[in-house]
């Protein structure tokens, strides 16, 4: 009866209804409970009775959905209409609907931005749904194009596409393109070098700038593949900008990544230096005809060799180095076989799956690192003084590195740090 008093004073363990009754007919009934239950017995029910009332914390998944609500619950009638055209006619197949929704996903509207997670959920949502019949097999295939400039890049893809196109195949081509770091446009020239393709009602072509992204791609590269693959383009192609050894992001992004080298193109020397080089699936030998087919040969046996010395990153696939000619057309057919050797050993090995959750896992927290920035600048503890930090620093009187220090406290602390010389 000790333990049945002390749980009677502290009121939180005393069951439901008890707390009514007056206290001397709800002591009545709380002893008799104990004589019934034990004291260890009620004591039982009673913290089952605190869990039960204690809040339950949402799952990630649950808290996805809740925030997904919210965001549906703010919009307008004109933009529910918007997305429900937008996902009508994209699945539909619909060119000009893909444009628009890749252009929905590209802008840095901040009410934009929630506009385009809404509609990449749907289709992400409805890719699923088409992908159920297989047992999550993908559908489509995602391909990386990289190189330096020059490297006959986007000729291939011209003479690659009509030749996928007619065997059946729907093709979509991301080519990214440089911005300028004084004027910040871009030309976005590669689709001039695509003129056949770009009029083939089987594919699509779609030129980006980079906008000061590193790595060869933009900030929605990973974003418009979604979109491309839910209208239906079984084979998406990316073509970076021109990168060097350590540019290499589009690798994040894609199945298998093909390094194209001109004939040019360096010696085996630049073939084992780490960087973009490990990540390759494939090298392609461009420009193979003419006067430089005999180059192509000869910096062909180099790369073999020196795909030697590096360790593979597949258990099923064994990278290897081919030549091409976009002229005569030369290869081309022999490089669509080994894309389709890798698909079919990523496939039956699991790989493939195993590499698009990586990917996921990876672009979220470049997705973080990109707007952390914004986020930090925009602190009310940081921006105050931002302007009086810059002027110190480009006056002398305190060096970058105290002036970042200065901001990150204040940043962590949510309190201003002035700063006194």
């Amino acid at each position: 009866m000790l333990m049945a008093a002390r749980l009677w004073r502290c009121s939180r363990w005393v069951p439901d209804g008890l707390h009514s009754l007056s206290s001397a007919r709800s002591r009545a009934l709380f002893l008799s409970s104990v004589s019934r239950m034990g004291a260890r017995g009620l004591l039982k029910a009673a913290r089952r009775q605190a869990a039960r009332a204690q809040p339950r914390r949402l799952s990630s998944g649950a808290a996805a959905v809740r925030e997904q609500q919210i965001l549906t619950d703010t919009l307008s009638e004109w933009e529910r209409q918007l997305l429900d055209r937008l996902v009508g006619g994209l699945l539909g197949g619909q060119r000009a609907c893909l444009a628009e929704a890749i252009t929905l996903v590209e802008s840095s509207h901040k009410h934009k931005k929630c506009l385009a997670q809404l509609l990449l959920q749907r289709v992400l949502t409805c890719q699923r749904e088409r992908e159920r019949p297989s047992e999550g097999t993908p559908l489509s295939f995602r391909v990386g194009l990289s190189g330096p400039p020059g490297a006959g890049k986007s000729t291939f893809i011209e003479t690659f596409g009509k030749m996928l196109t007619g065997k059946g195949h729907k093709v979509a081509v991301l080519a990214v393109d440089p911005s300028s770091k004084t004027s910040g446009g871009s030309l976005l020239g590669d689709k001039t070098r695509m003129t056949e393709l770009s009029r083939d009602m089987n594919a699509y072509i779609r030129p980006s700038p980079t906008l000061g992204m590193l790595g060869g791609v933009t900030r929605t590269t990973n974003e418009a593949i979604i979109l491309c693959e839910g209208a239906g383009y079984d084979l998406v192609l990316v073509e970076t900008v021109g990168v060097g050894q350590s540019e290499f992001a589009v690798a994040d992004m894609v199945d298998m990544l093909i390094l194209f080298i001109p004939p040019a193109g360096g010696d085996e020397l630049q073939g084992i230096k780490r960087g973009i080089i490990e990540m390759t699936d494939l090298v392609v030998i461009t420009k193979a005809d003419g006067d430089l087919l005999l180059p192509a040969r000869k910096i062909q046996a180099e790369y073999t060799s020196a795909l030697k010395l590096l360790r593979n990153r597949s258990k099923s696939w064994k990278p290897k180095v081919i030549r091409v000619s976009s002229k005569t057309g030369e290869g081309i057919p022999e490089l669509w076989e080994k894309i389709a050797e890798f698909r079919t050993s990523a496939l039956a090995s699991g790989e493939l799956q195993i590499k698009r959750q990586k990917q996921q896992k990876v672009w979220m927290w470049n997705l973080i690192k990109e707007n952390i920035t914004e986020y930090f600048c925009n602190h009310p503890a940081v921006s105050s003084q931002i302007p009086s930090l810059e002027d110190k620093v480009v006056s002398g009187d305190i060096t970058p590195g105290l002036a970042a220090d200065i901001l990150l406290k204040a940043f962590s602390t949510k309190e201003e740090i002035p700063y006194s010389k």
